[in-house]
C-alpha cells in the first residue's frame, strides 16, 4: 500500500496575510490542485495534515474515501511536527509513503506513479528535474523511526542528506517538482498548471 502525507498546516508567512492554500488558480483553490494530482495517481491513501486555518482548508477539500484529515496542534513549531503527525496516522498496511507539499500544484500525477514503479529497491526515491531534486519524496516504511526524530522547519531534508546511500534519484520530465508557490508573485507568474 502506498500512502501520501500531504502537508497543509503552514502559516503562509510570506503571503502578506493571505493563506496560499485557499488562493484560487483558475477558480480552484491551490490545495485542490495539489490534492487532485495525488488522487489521480495510484496512491492508496492520502493523509492531509492541517494546522493553520484548518477549518477553512477542510471546507475546500472534497471528501473522498482515500482521504484522511488530521490536525497538527503544533503546526507553529514547523514542518517536522506535521510530518510526524502524518506518519503517526499512516495505515498499518503502508509499505511506502510520499511526503507531499500542499503548495506544489503542478506536479503531474504520472510523476507519483513513475516514482512508485521505479523504486524497486525500496530506497528513498527523489524526483529530479534537470539536475535539481524536488518533491514529492517517496520513503520506505523502514524510515519511519528516523523521520520521527526530525525537529523544526527543515522537513525530511536532513534524513535524506544523512542517508545518501539509501537515496534513489529519478530523472523526471516534470518541472512541477521544483515549483512551489510561496509569494504573491509566484501566483502572478504562474504560466501553466
Amino acid at each position: 500500500m502506498i500512502s501520501s502525507i500531504l502537508l497543509a498546516a503552514g502559516q503562509s508567512k510570506r503571503m502578506l496575510g493571505e493563506n496560499k492554500l485557499t488562493k484560487n488558480i483558475k477558480g480552484t483553490p491551490l490545495i485542490e490542485y495539489s490534492l487532485n494530482n495525488i488522487l489521480k495517481s495510484s496512491v492508496n491513501e492520502i493523509i492531509i495534515v492541517l494546522g493553520y486555518q484548518s477549518k477553512i482548508i477542510e471546507k475546500l477539500i472534497n471528501k473522498n474515501n482515500k482521504i484522511k484529515l488530521v490536525f497538527n496542534p503544533n503546526f507553529e513549531s514547523g514542518m517536522a511536527s506535521s510530518i510526524k503527525k502524518g506518519i503517526k496516522n499512516l495505515s498499518k498496511k503502508t509499505d511506502s509513503f510520499f511526503i507531499s507539499l500542499g503548495d506544489m500544484p503542478s506536479i503531474k500525477h504520472a510523476t507519483y506513479d513513475h516514482l512508485i514503479k521505479s523504486n524497486k529497491n525500496k530506497k528513498i526515491a527523489v524526483p529530479v528535474f534537470k539536475g535539481q531534486a524536488g518533491h514529492p519524496v517517496l520513503f520506505p516504511k523502514s524510515f519511519v523511526n528516523k523521520l520521527l526524530s526530525i525537529e523544526g522547519d527543515y522537513g525530511a531534508k536532513k534524513i535524506i542528506e544523512i542517508n545518501k546511500k539509501e537515496v534513489f534519484s529519478l530523472e523526471v520530465n516534470d518541472p512541477g517538482i521544483i515549483k512551489d508557490l510561496d509569494l504573491l508573485s509566484d501566483f502572478e507568474n504562474l504560466k501553466e498548471i
